[in-house]
């Protein structure tokens, strides 16, 4: 294949894995209302991980070593047990719209900590688009919960922190098992744990939930937390990171418009206006030189 049709072809599935993320927090609202928080949050893991073990026996995947399974429970943490479970929670309070303008602050958090693994210093112009982003959004959720912090908004703010780390922590592993690898492994171990508050929070009533609220979890459960992930880590591989990654910045405003399209919410103009604005405080973060020196993770 020559470089320029992998180019394109990198950037189109990182464009498609970008569009499958999008649609995370609208199908996670649909699914909550009728199936509950601890079905949707911990259930798609359960039913991902079956796809995901096939895959992996199918391709023969050699097992991580001790060393990178304690890795791999990181990465679980925060992409399996903490993003989906916060998430599913705060969607039943919040308007997707709103989420999206707090999630669009996982690039920056993900630079952050990643940094940090990576020992390095960050530079003035990272701490101050952190600053930026960080008051955009504060401001943006006291706007909408009438002078007040919501505890919905706390519980997003710490999914972001969360995936954010787990995120940074599958980056630095992914250069030993594979990108995709991170995430299949990471949804094989927290599946176990999983199983029995799923099978505890089955109810009678979800039987009698619609046919979109089951639409909407089986979603989750087979693209969000698995698909999606292949589709953006091959696109990566294939066109190159720097240069696929920056199609993330369309997230936030994918999500708000998919939150019109199936939530029938309305998109303000203060809604767009902050997510630019967080938008802007995210690439410029990115692009923030740091320094090689080392961190004060080394003093300890």
């Amino acid at each position: 294949m020559k470089r320029e049709t992998r180019e394109k072809l990198g950037l189109l599935l990182g464009l498609i894995g970008v569009i499958c993320f999008s649609l995370t927090l609208p199908t996670t609202r649909i699914a909550v209302e009728y199936l509950g928080t601890t079905f949707v949050g911990l259930g798609r893991t359960v039913v991902a991980a079956i796809l995901v073990a096939m895959v992996l026996i199918v391709r023969k995947e050699k097992l991580p070593s001790p060393r990178q399974f304690k890795s791999l429970f990181l990465v679980a943490v925060g992409a399996v047990l903490g993003f989906p479970l916060l998430t599913s929670w705060s969607m039943k309070f919040l308007p997707v719209s709103h989420g999206a303008v707090e999630v669009a602050l996982l690039p920056l958090a993900t630079a952050g900590f990643a940094m940090v693994r990576a020992r390095e210093i960050p530079s003035l112009k990272f701490w101050i688009s952190s600053v930026i982003g960080s008051v955009a959004v504060i401001i943006y959720a006291f706007h909408l919960g009438f002078g007040s912090l919501q505890f919905p908004d706390l519980a997003l703010l710490l999914a972001v922190i969360i995936l954010g780390l787990s995120y940074a922590e599958g980056g630095k592993l992914s250069k030993e098992i594979g990108s995709w690898q991170v995430i299949a492994w990471a949804i094989l171990i927290g599946a176990p744990f999983f199983v029995i508050p799923v099978g505890l929070s089955l109810t009678t009533e979800m039987l009698h939930a619609p046919i979109h609220a089951w639409a909407s979890f089986i979603y989750l459960a087979v693209v969000s937390q698995f698909l999606a992930y292949v589709a953006w880590y091959s696109g990566m591989a294939m066109g190159g990171i720097a240069r696929v990654s920056q199609i993330q910045y369309l997230q936030p405003f994918l999500m708000i418009l998919f939150s019109a399209v199936f939530l029938n919410e309305s998109i303000t103009f203060f809604t767009l206006t902050i997510a630019v604005l967080v938008v802007f405080s995210v690439i410029l973060g990115k692009n923030a030189p740091v320094s090689k020196k080392g961190s004060i993770l080394e003093k300890n």
